[in-house]
């Protein structure tokens, strides 16, 4: 914990850092106010929510008021992207501020099965530092309430062991295929909720358009409920001092489950027609998959509104920075989720899985009254790596070393220059083998390298969002930088080997 002196020290710092940025060019010289503590961090991470699936990011069917009110009292980005385009290595970037190239776990790889005895979890998070482990060393009281996914519980890849305080929620991912589990984590120990258990991924069995037979993929307890219950407990119980609160809902996720109260207002609204998983191999049936896809949206927003407002029940509206989005695109599962009638991804090119700009691309808001401009929109290119360099500028503490983000914090607070970035990077050795790179309005994409291939298209996201338009034929010497970057940034993996890539030096395929 910090001294008296110096904690009058890093508030110092942090004003300090805000009151003497330049200005940027065309704007009105701002200062920041003087925070009354420490600022608390409360970083939201929906889970596979798209672009587009947000009312002030185009949304036109499902509601999300918290959400568009949050932007409007904050503000929002357009050009913010994940680190995968899979759950699992995104967690893990936006916790150790490594691209995919650099970070350890870069795919979901599993162990175990579904079920309750079978309970093993993913990848490990690697034992280094990490955004909680250094808030937690500066002082911070810390929790992840919601999905880990970066190990089982017979590991020692759990989050009390990687620097939170709390954790309460899901250990494995596959677990949190179900909204109604037998169980949820507090800390090493599993709580039991009030529910049966029944598997995530089974046909229907009954009659589709007879409500009663969706009665068995249902329980008791709802697991958001219970996370969010633990969030405003821990917020309320920390209000005295400095928290970061890594508030991961599975929301919007499949399987599709929602308290029915939630899907009233979506009823009747858009045509719908069962899904029964008729051929087992998805997730679990429901009658109404539109307006229970879009009740679970809107069901997300309504916590984060119950977090909003217990932060200012606290008196802590203007100390606590509040960041919203999500770890990937829209599922590709379109029996079950209607990314198209949606238009969950507007204009963008693919979907989960992808690193076209729909699976990577994500809604970004952040809110902290008096600091972040009110009702602004940025256009500034930045990642989930960015948080921790982020943060540490937030804090006028030093930003961490051997990590690949930078500060967004003069984008975000709307004063001193925002420091420009050669590029973005990803990778992703799962469907077929990609890679992607941002440089500018250029965007170089690899696909299919494991079977070879390392023909990089280019687009110009200036004119061409979609990425319909491959233009690497005429544009030779981008198409070489950006093939340059794709080597310099890419390191060796032994859990998630790109073959093409690790053996071989890698030629230009600009011929």
């Amino acid at each position: 914990m910090f001294s008296s002196n110096a904690k009058c020290v890093l508030t110092f710092v942090c004003c300090s850092i805000l009151l003497a940025a330049t200005n940027v060019p065309g704007q009105k010289k701002q200062t920041a106010p003087k925070l009354n503590r420490r600022p608390n961090i409360i970083f939201i991470l929906a889970d596979d929510l798209g672009y587009g699936e947000v009312g002030v990011y185009g949304q036109q069917k499902i509601k999300t008021p918290n959400l568009d009110r949050m932007a409007m009292e904050g503000m929002r980005l357009t050009q913010f992207y994940t680190g995968s385009p899979v759950c699992a290595p995104s967690r893990a970037i936006f916790l150790t501020g490594k691209h995919a190239g650099h970070a350890e776990v870069r795919d979901n790889k599993e162990y175990g099965g579904f079920a309750d005895d079978e309970e093993r979890g993913q990848a490990q998070l690697p034992n280094e530092p990490n955004i909680a482990t250094w808030l937690k060393s500066l002082g911070y009281a810390t929790a992840l309430v919601g999905k880990w996914g970066l190990g089982g519980p017979q590991t020692d890849s759990v989050p009390n062991n990687r620097g939170f305080d709390l954790f309460y929620g899901y250990l494995d991912q596959k677990q949190a295929h179900n909204y109604y589990p037998t169980h949820l984590w507090r800390n090493r120990t599993s709580e039991k909720l009030n529910n049966p258990y029944f598997s995530p991924h089974q046909k229907l069995r009954g009659n589709p358009n007879d409500q009663h037979a969706y009665d068995q993929y249902k329980g008791n307890d709802y697991s958001i409920d219970m996370m969010t219950r633990e969030a405003v407990k821990f917020i309320g119980q920390n209000h005295e001092h400095p928290f970061f609160l890594y508030y991961a809902p599975t929301l919007p996720h499949l399987a599709l489950q929602v308290p029915a109260s939630a899907v009233e207002q979506y009823k009747g609204k858009f045509p719908d027609t069962p899904y029964t998983n008729a051929n087992g191999n998805g997730y679990l049936p429901n009658m109404t998959p539109r307006a229970t896809y879009a009740a679970m949206i809107s069901y997300l927003d309504a916590q984060v509104g119950i977090l909003l407002e217990e932060l200012k029940k606290q008196g802590l509206d203007k100390d606590t920075l509040v960041i919203f989005t999500s770890d990937n695109g829209t599922t590709y599962l379109k029996r079950e989720v209607d990314y198209e009638f949606f238009n969950s991804v507007g204009n963008l090119r693919g979907l989960k899985e992808d690193v076209y700009e729909g699976g990577i691309r994500e809604p970004f808001i952040a809110r902290m009254p008096g600091t972040i401009p009110a009702g602004r929109t940025s256009d500034v290119i930045a990642a989930t790596y960015d948080m921790w360099a982020t943060f540490a500028d937030l804090l006028g503490a030093k930003r961490p070393a051997g990590t690949d983000g930078i500060s967004i914090l003069p984008a975000l607070a709307g004063m001193g220059k925002q420091t420009a970035r050669e590029y973005l990077y990803w990778e992703f050795a799962a469907i077929g083998g990609q890679q992607a790179v941002r440089m500018g309005n250029w965007k170089g994409v690899r696909r299919n390298l494991n079977q070879g291939r390392i023909k990089t298209e280019l687009y110009n996201l200036a004119d061409d969002i979609g990425e319909k338009k491959d233009v690497a034929a005429e544009n030779p010497k981008i198409v070489a930088k950006i093939e340059r970057i794709m080597r310099e940034a890419h390191m060796p993996s032994k859990e998630f080997p790109i073959k093409v890539l690790d053996d071989v030096k890698v030629v230009s395929s600009v011929r």
